[in-house]
């Protein structure tokens, strides 16, 4: 029996999809220039795409930051073929759906349907991507939008103690430096139509990009409607890479006030020099897990549960996909117990960083890393995720059969090792966002 429309049950996405090795069952081609790869698994009936192409926020020039993000907006606002009404009733009468949203490195394309409705999903992809209408009356309407999303935005803390430190952190001119929130509401002003169209002409195209199809699925079938559907399409190119992230140049402890909040968030940590498929991320991922990775982390244990001054506080690695990335220290603190919070993280922070992990720690860290990647592969969307960051992280497919191998090979002097070489906590950078003590708005 097919899983009904508009949003398929939980029992159809968590059927058993895992394989004992996932790279001799992916079949992937060149497809017109399209870097594909079709995995069939267990899963009855649905399928779950995910792509990316180089057309990020970073590939914006300049004079304009927000042309990426604009440009991703438009593209499920109609094509030349059929306006935005029409699209939606195509998918909503089988129960599918297609995203499209720009992070710093990418568009990513996000689309979940049912194995009969294949063709005319990735019909209408390829019909978005290469087609759009460009239509100034949703051009205008995006316009608005994208302003009024960012001021709310501002309005969250969380937000804008991101937006500081990846812009303290990260130098210009690197894909995860983000642009300030002026920049990008004045940016989305004076963006014209014109502007747009040419950066979709400039950056869209097979080149670099990535297709990634996952469950009741035969790869044969896909290769030949791939093969109909991007027939002459050209352009596109890849991003270059980037220089590393260096020492921080930036005050090493900024404050952004804001009035009438009840909290205050925090970031902390530094930029790591480490892209994901370097040798040390592995270890230096664990190692983090161990400070603050759920309930069971030393933050958790110790700031939140011994001492009672927060609801949350975690760090992690991160934003490593296409480029060298960050670690990072995250936390929410009232007002009255900032500092009393700051100090708790700190002593954690140092004594991690000076003593390392334990052995009993790193067993326990390794098994939940090793299950927690098992179940992330235990769905089509999971499956598709898995196999798309790894082409993007430019690694073998082989590399998701490897993982559970990987992680119980790490010894506890690798695991230490990484802490003490990629991390230095006199270098890390502290934001706080919030209605700050002492603190007077400007």
């Amino acid at each position: 029996m097919k899983c009904p429309a508009l949003l398929l049950p939980a029992l159809c996405l968590l059927s058993a999809v895992v394989f004992a090795d996932v790279a001799p069952n992916a079949d992937r081609q060149s497809i017109n220039g399209i870097d594909v790869v079709a995995l069939k698994t267990g899963v009855k009936d649905v399928v779950t795409i995910r792509g990316t192409l180089a057309a990020g926020d970073s590939r914006s020039p300049q004079n304009n930051v927000a042309l990426a993000d604009l440009a991703a907006g438009m593209l499920d606002k109609g094509t030349t073929s059929r306006d935005k009404f029409a699209i939606s009733k195509v998918l909503g009468d089988v129960g599918a759906s297609i995203n499209f949203s720009t992070d710093a490195s990418a568009l990513n394309i996000n689309a979940k349907c049912l194995r009969a409705d294949l063709p005319m999903v990735l019909g209408l992809i390829a019909e978005q991507l290469r087609t759009p209408a460009f239509s100034a009356e949703e051009f205008a309407k995006l316009k608005k939008q994208r302003a009024g999303d960012m001021k709310r935005a501002l309005e969250d803390t969380d937000v804008r103690a991101n937006t500081s430190y990846v812009r303290a952190i990260y130098p210009v001119g690197h894909p995860n430096r983000e642009a300030s929130p002026e920049e990008f509401l004045a940016a989305v002003d004076k963006a014209t139509l014109a502007e747009v169209k040419a950066f979709h002409a400039q950056y869209y195209g097979p080149a670099a990009m990535k297709l990634v199809i996952v469950g009741d699925v035969e790869p044969a079938a896909v290769r030949t409607e791939l093969g109909k559907v991007f027939a002459g399409w050209t352009g596109g190119s890849a991003q270059p890479p980037p220089a590393k992230a260096g020492s921080v140049d930036s005050a090493r402890e900024q404050d952004v006030f804001m009035a009438d909040k009840t909290n205050v968030s925090i970031l902390w940590g530094q930029a790591t020099q480490l892209r994901y498929g370097d040798p040390d991320t592995l270890a230096l991922r664990v190692g983090t897990a161990a400070l603050g990775s759920g309930f069971t982390g030393r933050l958790m244990a110790n700031v939140r549960d011994k001492e009672g001054l927060t609801y949350g506080i975690y760090s992690y690695v991160g934003n490593d996909t296409f480029t060298d990335g960050d670690w990072r220290i995250g936390a929410n603190f009232s007002p009255e117990l900032l500092s009393k919070g700051i100090a708790s993280t700190k002593r954690q922070l140092i004594e991690w960083h000076q003593k390392g992990i334990t052995a009993e720690e790193l067993a326990s860290n390794k098994g939940k890393f090793v299950g927690a990647y098992k179940l992330g592969l235990a769905t089509t969307g999971g499956m598709a995720g898995a196999v798309l960051n790894t082409l993007n992280r430019d690694l073998p497919l082989s590399f998701i059969d490897e993982f559970s191998a990987k992680i119980n090979a790490l010894t506890l002097d690798q695991v230490n090792g990484a802490i003490k070489k990629h991390l230095n906590p006199d270098e890390m950078v502290l934001i706080k966002a919030g209605t700050l003590p002492g603190a007077v708005g400007k």
